[in-house]
């Protein structure tokens, strides 16, 4: 049972690569950084694939942790920015074929980073509720008044720019 569970966990990685790579470029906006993250989420789901406890679950269990791990790199990123003001900014990178309109990114960027992910969930990744809740712990009463509040606070953002 493991063994076929492990398999089934390895093909949904290799058939789903590109879409974890969108998740990670479009939380951290590097493309160093998000290779980094789906290579350490793939690590850590496969040597704990012993924890899946349904084959059906694959999907959200996989997210949660690649989501952890976007985390894990921008609260890195923001220590290091903190710690070394000599730093220079680096130049944002854009990859071909998973750029979105500038300005939804912009006023995206401007929500609280927990709206941001679960906005990105819904409307790029194309993740239910019920999955996006299970991926980042809340409830599923917090998500939906999240995403409300977040879209609404994007609609007038969006709104304001225009005038």
């Amino acid at each position: 049972m493991k063994q076929v569970l492990y398999e089934k966990l390895i093909q949904y990685i290799l058939e789903n690569q590109d879409r974890f790579y969108r998740v990670a470029y479009s939380y951290t906006r590097h493309q160093e950084d998000a290779l980094d993250v789906v290579q350490s989420a793939v690590c850590k789901a496969l040597e704990a694939h012993e924890s899946i406890k349904n084959e059906d679950a694959v999907r959200t269990w996989f997210y949660r942790i690649l989501v952890n791990e976007c985390l894990t790199v921008i609260k890195k990123r923001k220590k290091l920015l903190l710690a070394d003001d000599a730093l220079e900014r680096e130049e944002a990178y854009y990859e071909k074929g998973y750029e979105q309109g500038d300005d939804i990114e912009k006023e995206l960027d401007s929500l609280e980073l927990d709206v941001q992910g679960i906005i990105r969930l819904r409307f790029f990744e194309e993740l239910s509720l019920k999955e996006i809740a299970s991926i980042t712990g809340l409830n599923l009463n917090t998500v939906k008044t999240k995403l409300y509040r977040g879209l609404k606070q994007l609609k007038e953002n969006m709104q304001e720019a225009d005038l």
